[in-house]
């Protein structure tokens, strides 16, 4: 071969266009810098989230905080302003519902009264036009899944609110998306109900290792089903992480107080402790190496130590709560409140002592560090 060929061989090679970059099978839903504005003000906010394929991912927040809107535009029942949304790699964002690889639970499961539990999970795939034996199979399959079988000639008004949740979910099984939108799924459930519920959804949804989007303002259900959360606020993902990681590390003052139970007090580190107001120094786990200056310092409950006697600051108990295996101890320590989560077995007193064995110190609302590490 010349040397003339040889270096046209490099050129066209130097000049084909890249190979396009492999697609991720481990990611199943991106959102890139997505952005909403309804009614004159914006909802969603430059939203970025990852749910990894399999996964169930939580949207947590108060009302408000755009977490429904994020779903809807998942599943292409409103379209961004701003950002894009891929499934698979793909890239949805101006696709109508009807065409893309998503399903979506409402709240209030949009069941046709009139029809029956077979009819109504059938409903989408007779909307496509497959053939009848198709149908029959896949709702089957489907029904056995969710456990209703025995229900399948019954009317949704013959059958319980759980059950008319799992017809709902049946329905959004049958279609095969890739990625399952549940919006606020278990709102109609009484307690108890609900908890079952949930677990079913859990178990099934890792059975099948479907990827999942699940809105909830409830943060016990988002912390016992997730693997990962998204706690929003202000059209914002403050946020986003495992249960754990939520509960125990907060990056900031809102997640701290949404997700579980703190105290937060406006705190001094000083030597051996923090200084609350009032004066009152309660000890705590080595702070020697914060910076200086005033933070706002959260304590979980159960991060409060009683005792009888001892070290400590004193406090005075203002009431107990039983909560079964441990009760809720409600203190005055100065002019602080402070809440304690400790042994059902612990004497009732009126005056005992506290200490702090874990804090969280925020400045201007962000962590700045903990007094003791997270073993994970």
């Amino acid at each position: 071969m010349s040397t003339e060929r040889r270096l046209d061989g490099a050129q066209q090679r130097a000049e084909a266009p890249a190979s396009p970059a492999p697609e991720r099978t481990d990611v199943g839903l991106q959102i890139e810098h997505v952005s909403k504005d309804l009614g004159g003000r914006t909802i969603v906010d430059d939203m970025q989230l990852e749910v990894k394929a399999g996964e169930l991912t939580c949207l947590l927040g108060p009302s408000g905080c755009g977490k429904t809107t994020t779903l809807r535009m998942i599943g292409g029942f409103l379209i961004p302003d701003r950002g894009r949304v891929l499934i698979g790699g793909n890239d949805v964002t101006k696709m109508s519902p009807d065409k893309r690889p998503t399903a979506m639970v409402f709240q209030n499961y949009a069941l046709w009264p009139h029809m029956t539990v077979f009819k109504n999970v059938a409903f989408g795939l007779r909307l496509r036009k497959l053939p009848r034996q198709e149908v029959s199979d896949r709702v089957a399959q489907v029904l056995e899944l969710v456990g209703l079988t025995h229900h399948v000639h019954s009317y949704p008004a013959r059958i319980s609110g759980g059950e008319q949740q799992r017809v709902a979910l049946a329905r959004a099984l049958v279609l095969e998306p890739k990625v399952l939108l549940l919006d606020e799924p278990l709102s109609n459930l009484d307690a108890k109900l609900r908890v079952r519920v949930r677990e079913d959804i859990r178990e099934i949804q890792q059975r099948i290792g479907i990827t999942t989007v699940f809105v909830t303002h409830d943060q016990d259900e988002a912390l016992s089903i997730s693997d990962r959360i998204a706690v929003m606020s202000g059209g914002n993902v403050e946020q986003y992480a495992d249960a754990r990681s939520l509960y125990r590390e907060p990056e900031t003052t809102f997640v701290a107080s949404f997700v579980g139970a703190m105290n937060s007090y406006e705190a001094t580190v000083v030597p051996g402790g923090l200084e609350l107001p009032g004066k009152l120094v309660v000890p705590c786990d080595d702070l020697s190496a914060t910076g200086d200056g005033t933070f706002e310092a959260g304590v979980r409950p159960e991060d409060v130590h009683v005792s009888l006697n001892g070290d400590g600051a004193p406090a005075d108990v203002v009431r107990e709560v039983p909560r079964g295996h441990y009760k809720e101890i409600v203190l005055n320590a100065g002019p602080n409140e402070v809440r304690a989560f400790v042994s059902a077995d612990l004497p009732p007193a009126e005056h005992v002592r506290i200490s702090f064995t874990r804090a969280l110190l925020y400045r201007d609302g962000v962590l700045q560090r903990s007094s003791a590490p997270v073993s994970v």
